[in-house]
């Protein structure tokens, strides 16, 4: 059975940083790429960063690009999401997913190629 634990979220002032992990378990996680994808309320899920498994290459949407940092260590079947510089908009359930089909591209996420998903982790940024 596969599953996916996040943890790490909470409330921060905006500015402020946090740490997402995600530990997984019943799956190949050194041949799975990983993600994290966020859902705001009221509106749909996207994807927010994503990583090959090898963790040789990353995909960021837009509005984090340098100031979230995705990275993975397949010793502990773990994936991480760096939150820096928080912006109120931040405000969203983190959800890490995985992805086995062992195709990757940095140049873009879709999120129905990922086959697992975890219950999520609640980020709130306060301004």
């Amino acid at each position: 059975q596969v599953q996916l634990i996040e943890s790490g979220g909470g409330l921060v002032q905006a500015g402020g940083s946090l740490r997402l992990s995600c530990t997984a378990s019943g799956l190949a996680f050194s041949r799975s790429a990983m993600g994290w994808f966020r859902q705001a309320p009221g509106k749909e899920r996207e994807c927010v960063a994503t990583i090959k498994w090898s963790g040789t290459n990353q995909y960021y949407t837009d509005s984090v690009k340098g100031r979230f940092t995705i990275s993975r260590d397949n010793a502990k079947n773990t994936v991480s999401l760096q939150l820096n510089t928080l912006k109120p908009e931040d405000t969203a359930v983190y959800y890490c997913a995985a992805d086995q089909r062992m195709l990757y591209t940095s140049r873009y996420c879709r999120q129905n190629e990922y086959d697992y998903w975890g219950q999520g982790t609640q980020v709130t940024v306060s301004s």
